[in-house]
């Protein structure tokens, strides 16, 4: 039998007490850190990049995810972060931006990125969207566009495995809405290689989509491995409006039912994105979405 020192005992003691404590202070519905879509605050980051980044880590951020690095180099990034206590998980790109890849994949190992995620499909041809707004344009594809873009996907996935990181799909609510007899979201997620494409589900655009998240994570468990968790007010809403976003907490949306679903699946991180500030000024608001993301128990 080992026996333990009263002073050995103690340590375990207080070292568990301090893990226990950092589970504590991390999200609480999976257990993952709090982490952040800095898309919420793009108005605030070509102001004071370094300075929005503190702020954010000081409230309670441990993790973030980039929607465009405002001219910033790689190696000035990675020391704004780590300077602000943030840990840059995954960058957004657009699939258009994503044909010039070679810089982008240079920029992410640069920074260390964990993920390369494609934030919004594309026209085939281009021409075809000139002059339409970009939901307008998307909700245009075809669906000889939508598979055009499942083969990109695959193809790019491909790519940024070899280079070390992996890849993953963003939906909006464009996905949800049906072409040709089919849910270009469905076709996505059937004909995306598991192998070199994941999937960040944004629950909220789902809703507006007029689907369930948890029917999704439900059916899907193993596609799934980033969430985006935002809200909106949809009392009174109808699809085909803009919805009204609100701060965690506030809106319309069971995040606790999505969250019961997402422990089926392999989630390594939860974004809080909010998209419009109508009732309170962007940095306060993030400091209410943190600290609901704290509190919330599933």
């Amino acid at each position: 039998m080992t026996v333990v020192s009263r002073r050995n005992f103690v340590k375990g003691t207080a070292a568990c007490a301090a893990m226990l404590e950092t589970r504590r202070l991390w999200a609480n519905p999976l257990g993952l850190p709090p982490a952040l879509q800095l898309y919420s605050v793009r108005d605030l980051l070509p102001k004071d990049y370094e300075g929005t980044l503190r702020q954010l880590g000081a409230m309670g951020y441990q993790e973030c995810e980039a929607a465009g690095f405002y001219n910033h180099a790689a190696a000035e990034v990675k020391q704004a972060m780590a300077q602000a206590g943030l840990h840059c998980v995954s960058s957004h790109h657009a699939l258009q931006q994503l044909q010039s890849l070679d810089d982008i994949l240079t920029f992410g190992q640069a920074l260390g990125l964990e993920y390369l995620v494609c934030s919004a499909p594309m026209v085939r041809d281009p021409a075809k969207a000139k002059g339409l707004g970009w939901a307008a344009a998307l909700e245009a594809m075809s669906a000889d566009d939508w598979k055009w873009n499942v083969d990109q996907l695959n193809k790019i996935g491909e790519r940024v495995q070899a280079a070390g990181m992996k890849f993953a799909y963003h939906n909006h609510f464009i996905e949800f809405h049906e072409h040709d007899g089919f849910l270009p979201y469905d076709l996505l997620l059937q004909q995306t290689d598991p192998k070199l494409v994941a999937m960040e589900m944004d629950c909220g655009w789902v809703v507006i989509g007029g689907h369930k998240p948890e029917e999704y994570l439900t059916r899907y468990p193993n596609r799934y491995v980033m969430l985006h968790i935002k809200e909106f007010k949809l009392e009174g809403w109808k699809p085909g409006q803009e919805p009204v976003s609100t701060e965690m907490g506030h809106g319309s949306i069971d995040y606790l039912s999505i969250f019961r679903a997402a422990k089926k699946a392999p989630i390594r991180h939860i974004f809080v994105e909010q998209e419009q500030f109508p009732d309170m000024p962007a940095m306060q608001a993030m400091k209410v979405d943190v600290d609901w993301l704290k509190s919330v128990r599933s």
